[in-house]
């Protein structure tokens, strides 16, 4: 006889708020259990919802399959089983199921390619279960929503893997309805975060002997096991290890100062940003000491001279802080925005300072700047100050761009996932200085 673990009060809480809900959503860490959690979940809301149609769906009709219609034994033909058969709706793959209020059909699809959506339209579901649905297109999963609005109880599923904190699916998805549930105006939402300390049909001795095998400082162990929003597959800075790279104020209270360098990269409608860098003795370590970050968006962006303003405000600011600043500092400001660079020197000369703006060096491209960060990272050379949140976020976050890998092609993914202006704006700061660093 098959025996199964119990499920968690964290589990039962879920499960039991999803009568009620019209958005539920299991996200966690890899075995964390939140799929066959979902699963049990729905097949109640399917028991007892009045509509006949429904979807379920994954990144292919292949996936949705594995993990929603079989999954492992625990999927709904299981959890239906003697009352359900697959075959075919209006020639899409389909699931006949037998409930306590008639018969439901089971819409199977893929939801991974933007023509995918168009597969969907012509029928209102009464609910919805995606697998992996920060997988699946942006237009597909914005369809769903569109497509269960005539429902007579709607009702989505969502369970999903961590992304990088800025993925679509948080941006446009989650974080508004997270806001909203803080405001006390979405008790219809009901999320909950699985990891694989949840999951009780793993054996706390296995698991253990498991997690022995993981670094816990590493971005792999975060993502996978903790289910955190970061990057761990197709990163850029693969030898970042936090606990090498951030430092306390303590830890650089003592340092001395050969130069200071700041890059200054101008945003557009994304971010603008001014990284104060700092090289110790011999250049032997790189330091991103502190820095000026602000999200514009394309109804908010400062001009030329109110950037130049706060950014000098932060110079000066930096020169009582470090009693060498003045006399061994360096700008290197976005080469393609000659009109801010003329703003910042008129500033820095108003108020008596003599920096020279430089224009960032290119020369040598984008690949050359992050293979330098990259060394100094691996070389043990490369800290970042604690408080730098965004500057962190983008070095644990920054991937190769796939599409373009694929073509031959190293391009750093440049999609508003992460706050990669930082990463600009500190290799202007660097790349001037690679010969000296001697890498």
């Amino acid at each position: 006889m098959i025996e199964y673990a119990p499920l968690t009060a964290k589990q039962a809480d879920y499960i039991r708020r999803s009568v009620d809900s019209w958005l539920n959503v299991a996200e966690g860490g890899k075995r964390a259990g939140k799929n066959i959690i979902n699963l049990i979940a729905y097949a109640m809301c399917l028991e007892i919802h009045p509509d006949k149609l429904h979807l379920v769906a994954g990144v292919s009709l292949a996936a949705a399959k594995m993990n929603a219609i079989d999954s492992n034994g625990f999927g709904l033909q299981h959890l239906f089983a003697g009352r359900c058969r697959e075959g075919e709706y209006k020639n899409r793959d389909a699931l006949y199921i037998q409930t306590k209020t008639g018969e439901k059909i089971v819409i199977i699809a893929g939801g991974g390619k933007a023509n995918d959506a168009a597969r969907i339209k012509g029928n209102s579901y009464g609910t919805v279960y995606i697998t992996e649905v920060n997988e699946c297109h942006q237009s597909f999963v914005q369809e769903v929503f569109d497509r269960t609005l005539a429902s007579s109880k709607r009702q989505l599923f969502f369970d999903l893997n961590p992304k990088p904190p800025a993925h679509w699916f948080y941006r446009d998805v989650l974080d508004y309805q997270d806001e909203l549930k803080a405001r006390g105006e979405n008790p219809g939402y009901n999320y909950e975060h699985f990891t694989l300390f949840d999951n009780l049909s793993i054996p706390n001795d296995r698991l253990m002997a498991v997690l022995q095998t993981y670094d816990k400082s590493s971005l792999w162990y975060q993502a996978d096991i903790k289910g955190k929003r970061t990057a761990a597959t197709g990163r850029i800075y693969t030898g970042y290890v936090s606990k090498e790279v951030i430092v306390t104020r303590d830890q650089v209270r003592d340092k001395r100062f050969l130069e200071f360098s700041i890059g200054i990269d101008i945003g557009g409608t994304d971010a603008t940003v001014a990284t104060l860098t700092g090289f110790t003795l011999q250049y032997k370590d790189v330091i991103l000491l502190d820095g000026y970050y602000h999200k514009q968006g394309k109804e908010s962006g400062y001009t030329h001279d109110r950037y130049a303003k706060e950014i000098v405000d932060k110079i000066e600011e930096w020169g009582k802080t470090y009693p060498a600043f003045f006399a061994s500092a360096h700008i290197f400001a976005e080469s393609a925005d000659k009109l801010f660079r003329q703003a910042l020197a008129n500033e820095l000369r108003r108020r008596g300072i003599n920096i020279p703006v430089v224009a960032a060096y290119k020369k040598e491209g984008i690949v050359d700047r992050i293979r330098l960060t990259n060394i100094l990272i691996n070389q043990g050379r490369y800290k970042v100050m604690q408080h730098l949140k965004p500057w962190i976020e983008a070095l644990e976050n920054a991937t190769w761009d796939e599409d373009e890998r694929q073509k031959g092609e190293w391009v750093r993914t440049d999609d508003g996932s992460y706050p990669v202006d930082c990463l600009d704006s500190s290799e202007y700061a660097v790349q001037p200085f690679k010969r000296r660093l001697e890498v």
